[in-house]
């Protein structure tokens, strides 16, 4: 009852297509390429057309990026994936390079070791296709190749050189977003942006990141897996606006009410003619982070620039009342969903046959029943023991592991669980670590500093404007304090009805700039870990919202205690947390009262959901300890 995980399915195909790579390289005079995992929105999650760094290497996993260069090629990834990518890339051809600190260095370096012969203008080519490479990362990237001889050129897509029948883009159609989920109007948004624009001499504004988009415009899609979001760029003008779509994506009526709130619609492929347009005088907001190097370099000669974040990512971070207040419901049927399963889960071990696909199946089946459920928000991850150590691991139908059988036979360790779901009113993401059997002192160590930096910084009040990264240590302490620690964030921005993963917020060991300071309405996880190689993973992963301190002194303005606002975090997700994987010796008075608080508050709001065996499920892993 154990797994593996099996070598790349691409074995045979990489070292063919990497081979191809190179004639394509050489036919071009070029010495080497990188191959980004990114798109022309800079998406986290990619449409299948530009998954070329997978299609080329076989590595699976969400982040990471390829470099072939003469008989060499390497995959640089982070901590995260280091144990998948040695498995998928085992025998391909591609060397695994592990990520400790900033890519660019690692890729010029890289370079500089292949001591490759020098070309006969004492020059080397770097290619990288400039459609999807972002702004900034392509003007560090530039800078660091000159001291090493190297130039870089972006103008050359290798993958349409050597990628028979490449996919073309989504066609999934665009939908609105409507009230009551959608809060405010889009005709406000568009006031809101034109007044940030207004406010920075800017007579046009460009959007390509498609979580902005969606927002701005209060429209959704489906073109990338999980988030509800679909490819197109935003033109906006003080008095116009013109969305940028793939042709049969938008319908007649939809158009008609666009139109009516004085949108204009053109096809995808006419953006960055129209960028290329723009009259000189004319003055361009953009975001450096949020636009790829090929859109900056479409911009014309005349047009002033105006660096600075989307007004939109402040915006949409800032969840409103009422959105607060439908994630708040998506939470509570998320919870009785996850009640659902688990109930299950206990009742099916050792009479059933569950394995890690099972439980992905059956838990994504309980929140199909859930009213306003559209979609998962990410591939769940579970994860029993060993597997359970790799951050984003997924089973698959050729490795996976096996908890239970018909026959009575159960295994014994650590399951751990990471899922969520998109609905209409809200994201979710939660983790969850469940002990079958009887956790041995170790594991239950473990578990408990784990749990003990999720309630510390659960707890946590702080001045509004914090900058997100300067709370990361406080869940890291009760880690810190034993020699141990994650190679992850302790937490992310979620979106409303949008990605799992949203900024400018990131609770993590970034480095911190004026757009991650800590607002009321923010959304973001807690998630600290404990990853043991081989042997067991813990992640508690709760979500929060940053709500104001009610004030200390009577009469005061709410939020303004004597040194400043105050901000705290209220716990959104709603599902039990496992206490027979407590060490109680671990834990001090008022960590035990914060628990028993929450699993009153969780059977609190769950109770009415559920019933039969489901709500005894729930009373009884809410016990207080």
């Amino acid at each position: 009852m154990t797994s593996t995980i099996p070598a790349s399915a691409a074995l045979q195909d990489t070292p063919s297509r990497l081979s191809a790579v190179r004639g394509a390289l050489i036919a071009r005079h070029v010495h080497a390429v990188l191959v980004p995992s990114s798109d022309p929105h800079l998406s986290e999650y990619l449409p299948e057309r530009w998954q070329g760094r997978s299609w080329l290497s076989g590595f699976t996993g969400s982040s990471g990026t390829l470099l072939v260069a003469g008989p060499r090629a390497a995959l640089f990834t982070d901590s995260r994936y280091w144990e998948q990518a040695e498995a998928e890339l085992a025998g391909t051809g591609v060397d695994l390079v592990k990520l400790d600190g900033p890519a660019t260095p690692a890729y010029v370096q890289w370079l500089k070791d292949l001591a490759l012969d020098t070309p006969a203008d004492g020059v080397f080519t770097l290619a990288v296709d400039g459609q999807v490479m972002g702004l900034a990362q392509t003007q560090g990237l530039q800078d660091a190749l000159k001291a090493d001889g190297w130039t870089l050129r972006t103008d050359l897509d290798v993958l349409d050189a050597v990628w028979p029948g490449r996919p073309g883009l989504p066609d999934a159609a665009v939908f609105e977003h409507l009230p009551p989920h959608a809060a405010t109007s889009r005709a406000d948004k568009l006031a809101l942006l034109r007044k940030a624009m207004a406010d920075k001499g800017a007579s046009h504004h460009w959007i390509a990141t498609v979580d902005d988009l969606a927002w701005a415009l209060n429209l959704r899609g489906a073109d990338v897996d999980y988030n509800p979001v679909f490819l197109g760029h935003l033109l906006l003008g003080l008095d116009s606006a013109t969305l940028f779509v793939a042709d049969g994506k938008i319908d007649a009526p939809l158009r008609e009410r666009l139109a009516n709130d004085g949108v204009a619609v053109q096809t995808y492929a006419l953006a960055l003619d129209a960028l290329a347009a723009l009259r000189a005088g004319s003055v361009l907001l953009i975001d450096p982070k949020r636009v790829t190097w090929g859109l900056r370099q479409a911009v014309p000669e005349g047009v002033r620039v105006v660096e600075s974040i989307n007004p939109s990512t402040l915006a949409k971070s800032r969840k409103t009342p009422d959105e607060a207040g439908f994630v708040r419901q998506a939470m509570e049927r998320d919870g009785a969903a996850m009640c659902a399963f688990y109930a299950w889960f206990d009742q099916a071990l050792g009479r059933e046959h569950i394995s890690e696909l099972t439980i992905d199946e059956r838990l994504t089946a309980e929140r199909r029943k859930q009213p306003e459920f559209v979609s998962l928000s990410f591939p769940t991850i579970a994860g029993f023991n060993a597997n359970g150590a790799l951050p984003h691991y997924r089973a698959t139908p050729g490795a996976y592991a096996v908890l239970s059988t018909p026959e009575g036979l159960t295994a014994e360790g650590l399951l751990l669980i990471d899922s969520g779901a998109q609905y209409l009113g809200g994201t979710t993401d939660i983790t969850r670590v469940w002990a079958i059997g009887t956790p041995s002192a170790e594991q239950k160590r473990d578990y408990t500093l784990v749990l003990k930096g999720t309630l510390a910084l659960s707890r946590t009040r702080f001045p509004r404007g914090t900058l997100a990264p300067m709370l990361d240590a406080i869940a890291r302490a009760p880690l810190w304090a034993e020699g141990l620690d994650f190679g992850h964030g302790t937490g992310h921005g979620v979106g409303y009805f949008l990605n799992v993963h949203e900024g400018p917020q990131s609770i993590s060991k970034a480095v911190p700039d004026a757009n991650m300071a800590m607002h009321a309405g923010m959304i973001t996880s807690i998630e600290p870990g404990l990853y043991r190689p081989g042997q067991w993973g813990i992640r508690i992963e709760n979500l929060v919202l940053n709500v104001p301190v009610p004030p200390s002194v009577p009469d005061a303005a709410p939020g303004a205690p004597e040194h400043g606002h105050y901000l705290a975090f209220e716990t959104l997700s709603l599902c039990p947390i496992d206490t027979r994987c407590v060490d109680m010796a671990l834990m001090r008075p008022d960590e035990i009262q914060w628990l028993n608080d929450y699993h009153a508050e969780v059977l609190r709001r769950l109770g009415p959901l559920v019933t039969g065996d489901v709500l005894a499920w729930l009373q009884e892993r809410t016990r207080p300890i």
